[in-house]
């Protein structure tokens, strides 16, 4: 993981302000969503990207009620 050497505080309702450089580099817009993960002692933000349920293939083929599935798993599970 690399530092970007750049500091934010949290402020009272608990949020914190990406700079404006890291959104424009990693294509992240106002609008978007981001998920947050826990790592250890580490907080991980990251662009969602809707993908399959089951593994996250992002080459989603299928909607199994209302879930995205990818073709491996579809096959997996046995379904055509």
């Amino acid at each position: 993981m690399k530092s970007t050497g750049m500091l934010r505080k949290v402020d009272d309702l608990g949020r914190i302000v990406l700079p404006k450089e890291l959104r424009d580099n990693l294509e992240i817009n106002s609008a978007d969503s981001i998920e947050i993960f826990t790592d250890g002692g580490r907080i991980v933000l990251q662009k969602y990207a809707p993908g399959c349920c089951f593994c996250g293939n992002l080459q989603v083929t299928k909607m199994v009620h209302e879930k995205k599935v990818c073709r491996s798993c579809v096959e997996l599970i046995g379904g055509r």
